[in-house]
């Protein structure tokens, strides 16, 4: 009875032993699959090439006359402004202008109309003068040879003719050379100051009666009617949101992954069932603190957007990075990565540590470029910190 006794204890220590050994496995085959490398980050949509209205200076807004959603064409006028204050300048401005044009005109012109005809006739006075006194000293000289003149009569005449002579000449000189070099530079300077300012007046008028340079639609009217608004204020924003671009950033680790002309899929939370598509037209070029993140930004172009993608809305874009089809590959959790890339094999309800070289992969699964083939069976649960010896029994579950 005893011998009997300790047989069986013998055979259940056995099958305890034999039942420690065994490892109770998930398993997958190994097949061709297409395969989707992807990268996904948050993004904000922003047009392409956009029109902002902003105050020029403080005003009230007097009148707006679209509204958002409009469609509008290049020079449609879009707001205006309280314009008493801008409308006083371009007065004043234009005035200083003609002013300063008289006065560069009388400068060139070596004085004004009535100067000119003023001195016009006392330099026609003046050679008449001295004319007159020229006769008159060759007259009394003549006399004054036959002793009819005396030479006091003779020194007058000539003392005449000199300050006839001095008179012309002056009044020439200021005909054709009234104001000097510096004068000249000084009105000159005047007139382009005041260009400057009737331009500046100018500039401040047209703010306040605000057109778009651009077709697009209306997509932001901060403002409103009868709004105090500081000078910079955004009153109104105008684009074509057929051309639209995505301001994303991806971490640092994935920067490596991306390149201008991949694919881009993005979505909108507030159009859930609606997808819209792209490609990346500049990719990161550098990383940059946002937030607590190392980012690099990446410029997205939405090429089939239709005017359903509204600016500054936040979306999410996925990035195809790599795009394998029909290729061999494994559920993602067959793979382990300890001192390289390898999987279990089960092979006669045994695990085998097979090394693999790996291509693409994604959150599920990945390409397996050599070390298996499509006949064979992989461990999805097998971990190496197991004591996994050659020979170890192995039990496949579903």
């Amino acid at each position: 009875m005893g011998i009997v006794f300790v047989a069986a204890l013998l055979v259940v220590l056995g099958v305890k032993s034999f039942s420690r050994d065994l490892v109770e496995v998930r398993a997958a085959g190994v097949n061709h699959q297409n395969l989707v490398s992807s990268v996904s980050t948050n993004g904000k949509v922003e047009p392409v090439d956009e029109f902002q209205a902003h105050a020029m200076a403080p005003g009230v807004v007097e009148e707006i006359f679209v509204e958002v959603g409009q469609k509008v064409k290049a020079g449609q006028l879009l707001v205006k402004l309280n314009d008493s204050d801008a409308a006083a300048r371009l007065a004043s401005a234009t005035a200083a202008l003609r002013s300063a044009e008289v006065s560069a005109h009388d400068v060139q012109q070596n004085g004004s109309q009535d100067e000119r005809i003023g001195m016009a006739g006392d330099l026609n006075r003046a050679q008449m003068q001295q004319k007159q006194a020229t006769s008159d000293v060759q007259a009394l000289r003549s006399l004054q040879q036959k002793g009819a003149a005396s030479a006091a009569e003779v020194t007058a005449a000539e003392q005449r003719l000199l300050t006839a002579n001095s008179t012309l000449q002056s009044l020439q000189q200021r005909t054709t050379g009234r104001y000097s070099s510096a004068e000249r530079a000084r009105s000159q300077a005047q007139l382009v100051d005041a260009q400057a300012a009737l331009k500046a007046a100018n500039v401040g008028y047209a703010s306040v009666n605000i057109r778009t340079p651009k077709s697009g639609t209306v997509y932001s009217i901060p403002v409103a009617e009868y709004d105090f608004v500081p000078a910079g204020e955004d009153l109104m924003d105008v684009a074509d949101l057929n051309r639209i671009q995505i301001r994303a950033y991806f971490d640092e680790p994935e920067i490596g992954k991306l390149a201008p002309g991949q694919a881009v899929k993005i979505v909108w939370d507030a159009k859930p069932t609606q997808a819209w598509h792209g490609h990346i037209e500049r990719a990161p070029t550098t990383v940059i603190t946002y937030g607590t993140r190392n980012v690099g930004e990446c410029l997205i172009t939405v090429d089939d957007a239709r005017g359903d993608l509204l600016p500054n809305t936040n979306v999410t874009v996925t990035v195809t990075t790599a795009q394998r089809f029909n290729v061999l590959s494994v559920p993602r959790e067959a793979l382990h990565t300890e001192g390289g890339d390898f999987v279990y094999r089960v092979i006669g309800g045994k695990l085998i540590r097979t090394p693999v070289v790996i291509g693409i992969f994604n959150l599920t699964r990945v390409e397996i470029v050599s070390g298996l083939t499509d006949k064979d069976t992989v461990a999805l649960n097998a971990t190496s910190n197991r004591d996994l010896s050659p020979g170890l029994a192995v039990k496949v579950i579903e």
